[in-house]
C-alpha cells in the first residue's frame, strides 16, 4: 500500500508537470530532478510561507543569500574534510555500491566489502589550473556560509542575542544511493535558520523552536497524526549537537525525518573563529590559524565577549514538497460510480490559485471576459490566476482538482448577460453565482481563511 501511495504520486507528479527527472530524453540522472510548472509553483509557495513565518512575521530574525561556491578553508575548519562522509560497502554478487546502513535483505554478508568512507561533498577547482591549492566545494548544506557571515550580519544590524540568521539555498550531497523519490537527492534545497542565543538559555530556546516548527508543519496542512517528535539518542548525534529533535513524518516509503532541531552550541562559531584561546569554548573545536575574524558577540550590560550557542531549525524542500503531497493527495468515489483525484492543499501553497474557465473556447465574447477577469484579479497578488480554455469544464474541474486548484470561476453566457460568474469549491464542488462587482472582495474573502 505504501508503494502504490508513492507510485500515484510520482506518476501523478509527472504527468501534470509537478516533477521531472533530470536528463530523462537521456536514460535520467539517478537522484537529480526538475521542478516542472506546477512543482516550480509549489516550490516556491512552500519556501515563502517558510520565509514569512521566520522574517516577515518576526522581529529577531534576518535572511541571507550566501554563495553556493565554498572555500576549503571553511569545510575543512567545519569538519566536513574529516567526517562529513558515508561508510559505503559493495555487494560481490550484485555489483551494486550502498550505505552500510541500507543494505538490502537480497546480499549476503559474506558477499559485502569491508565498509570504507566516502567523502559526501562535491569537491571543484576555482581558475584554470588545478595544482592543489584552489580547491572549493559544492556546500553540502548552506549553515556554514551563515555562521562565517555572523559578523557581518551582526555589525551591519546591531542585532542583540537572541537573533537568527535564515536562508533558503542549494546544497549538494553526492549520495552513495539516491532513493525514494525526491526524498533523497544529490542536489536539493534546504531552509536552514541558526538562532544565536546566550548559553546558558541554550535548552529554552531549543524547545522553543521544537514547538514552533510543529506549529508551521501544521499550518501547510500535515496531519497532526503523521508527525511524530524523536529526540535523538546520544550515541547518534553529530559531532557538534549537544541534542537534536527530529521532526518525523510517515512518508510512503516509511517514517523518516522531515525536519531537525539540533542545539549545536558554541562548535561552529568557535571553529570559525580567530584567537579561539581567548574564549571559552565548551565544544571540541579544530585550531583556527586561519580566520581573520572574531566570530563572538559583546554582552551590552557586562561588556564581556561570549560565542553564542546555536539552535538550528533544518528542513529540506524536496521533503516538505513529498510530504504535503501525500497528505494533500486524496481519490474520492462519486455519486455518478466515478472517481476524482484531489489535492486538497492549502491555498497559500496551491501552484495555481484561481482557474478562470470559459464555458465556451471559441465565443470570442466569452474568451475575452475571461481574460479580463484574470488580468484584473492578478492585481490581488495572491499568486498565479490561469484561464482553462479547453472548451471541455467537466475534464477542466477535474484538472485542476488534481493540480490542487482551490476556485474555478466559469465565464458563460451569464456573464456577458447579467455579470454573473459561477465559482467552484474545490474540495466540496458546490457552485454558487458571484456578481463581477463583488468578483474581487469574494476573492479576498476566501484567500485571506488559509
Amino acid at each position: 500500500m505504501k508503494e502504490n501511495k508513492m507510485e500515484k504520486i510520482t506518476s501523478l507528479c509527472k504527468r501534470r508537470g509537478f516533477i521531472f527527472q533530470t536528463a530523462d530524453i537521456y536514460g535520467g540522472m539517478q537522484g537529480v530532478y526538475d521542478y516542472g510548472p506546477l512543482g516550480v509553483e509549489l516550490a516556491n509557495n512552500i519556501k515563502q510561507s517558510w520565509w514569512q513565518a521566520m522574517i516577515y512575521q518576526r522581529d529577531d530574525i534576518e535572511g541571507l543569500d550566501s554563495s553556493i561556491l565554498g572555500s576549503q578553508d571553511i569545510f575543512s575548519q567545519s569538519g566536513h574534510e574529516d567526517t562529513f562522509s558515508d561508510p559505503m560497502v559493495d555487494c560481490k554478487s550484485c555489483g551494486e555500491r550502498f550505505r552500510a546502513d541500507q543494505v538490502p535483505d537480497y546480499c549476503k554478508k559474506e558477499d559485502l566489502t569491508e565498509p570504507r568512507d566516502f567523502n559526501l561533498m562535491f569537491k571543484t577547482n576555482i581558475g584554470p589550473v588545478d595544482d592543489g591549492t584552489s580547491t572549493a566545494y559544492l556546500r553540502p548544506e548552506t549553515a556554514q556560509h551563515i555562521f562565517i557571515n555572523f559578523k557581518n550580519v551582526l555589525d551591519s544590524t546591531s542585532r542583540t542575542l537572541p537573533f537568527g540568521i535564515a536562508q533558503i539555498g542549494k546544497a549538494f550531497r553526492n549520495e552513495i544511493t539516491a532513493r525514494n523519490f525526491i526524498f533523497r537527492k544529490r542536489e536539493f534545497e534546504q531552509m536552514e535558520m541558526e538562532y544565536f542565543v546566550d548559553p546558558k538559555d541554550d535548552e529554552k530556546f531549543h524547545s522553543y523552536w521544537i514547538e514552533e516548527r510543529m506549529k508551521w508543519w501544521l499550518n501547510q496542512g500535515l496531519k497532526e497524526e503523521n508527525l511524530e517528535l524523536l529526540s535523538v539518542p546520544k550515541n547518534e548525534l553529530s559531532h557538534y549537537s549537544k541534542a537534536t529533535t527530529d521532526i518525523m513524518y510517515k512518508f510512503p516509503h516509511g517514517t523518516e525525518e522531515l525536519e531537525g532541531i539540533a542545539n549545536r552550541t558554541d562548535f561552529d562559531l568557535g571553529s570559525h573563529t580567530k584567537s579561539q584561546e581567548e574564549f571559552k569554548i565548551r565544544a571540541k573545536v579544530k585550531t583556527n590559524n586561519t580566520s581573520k575574524a572574531k566570530l563572538a558577540y559583546q554582552d551590552k550590560v557586562s561588556n564581556e565577549w561570549l560565542i553564542p550557542y546555536v539552535i538550528e531549525p533544518s528542513a529540506g524542500v524536496e521533503r516538505a514538497f513529498l510530504a504535503i503531497l501525500n497528505d494533500a493527495y486524496k481519490e474520492e468515489e462519486l455519486e455518478n460510480n466515478t472517481k476524482r483525484i484531489v489535492l486538497s492543499l492549502k491555498k497559500h501553497l496551491s501552484p495555481v490559485k484561481i482557474a478562470v474557465i470559459p464555458l465556451k473556447k471559441n465565443v470570442e465574447d466569452i474568451v475575452k471576459k475571461a481574460i479580463e477577469i484574470k488580468n484584473s484579479l492578478l492585481n490581488l497578488n495572491i499568486g498565479r490566476i490561469s484561464v482553462e480554455n479547453t472548451g471541455n469544464i467537466g475534464k477542466s474541474y477535474r484538472k485542476h482538482d488534481e493540480i490542487g486548484t482551490p476556485i474555478c470561476i466559469t465565464v458563460d453566457y451569464d456573464t456577458i448577460e447579467k455579470n454573473m460568474v459561477t465559482f467552484r469549491d474545490r474540495d466540496t464542488m458546490e457552485q454558487t453565482s458571484v456578481s463581477l462587482d463583488n468578483l474581487e472582495q469574494e476573492v479576498i474573502e476566501i484567500f485571506q481563511d488559509k
